[in-house]
């Protein structure tokens, strides 16, 4: 978990800004675990280095500019992106295969399911621009509103875990799944308890 302890110390020296640029470097396909990154950003807002809500902020931004940058690249360049070199890294023939196999069974709806898949994120972001089947403002949407899921819930995370790294650790090694089906409750929860309050507020409003 060495990774961890290298962004903390890396975090606690220069705050928002390296979060913000780890995280774009995350979103140009640079093997660095986006979620480790967001961990040790709500660590040390639990350690007090910096604001808990602020390092969601800066989170979101980091993570939103990098998928867009890859997206855009792709859309500006096309298929000629495929003969960069660090392109040529990031989308290998087999990688490419397996985001038109992502494509091909979640439609538009991979633009969401991406934010969940951190070895072919970029890859999927790059193709996207590049194949132009989907409207910018459709990428901006889902992937913000998978970012809107993940980002709070690593930061925060990291926020609670940061003086109990065991159980911090413990976390972070289940992954996503765990996160996400935690989530996953807490959304249908908030929905049925929205749903709730406009029936009660509807039927006060039919008494008066």
């Amino acid at each position: 978990m060495d990774f961890l302890t290298i962004l903390l110390s890396l975090f606690t020296d220069y705050g928002y800004l390296a979060v913000f640029t780890v995280l774009l470097i995350c979103g140009f396909g640079i093997p660095i675990p986006e979620d480790i990154s967001l961990v040790a950003g709500g660590v040390i807002a639990g350690l007090g280095y910096a604001d808990v809500h602020w390092m969601v902020v800066v989170g979101m931004l980091g993570v939103l500019i990098g998928d867009a940058t890859m997206f855009t690249i792709g859309r500006l360049f096309g298929e000629k992106v495929l003969a960069w070199r660090f392109v040529a890294k990031l989308l290998t023939p087999a990688r490419y295969c397996a985001v038109q196999d992502k494509f091909a069974r979640y439609g538009n709806r991979l633009m969401f399911v991406a934010r969940f898949l951190p070895g072919l994120r970029s890859a999927i972001f790059l193709t996207a621009g590049m194949t132009r089947r989907v409207p910018y403002w459709r990428f901006l949407l889902l992937d913000g509103l998978a970012a809107l899921i993940s980002v709070p819930a690593w930061v925060y995370l990291g926020y609670f875990g940061a003086y109990n790294r065991e159980w911090l650790l413990m976390w972070v090694g289940r992954g996503q799944t765990g996160l996400l089906v935690l989530l996953g409750i807490a959304v249908v929860f908030l929905l049925f308890a929205h749903y709730r309050h406009r029936r009660a507020a509807r039927c006060s409003g039919h008494h008066h």
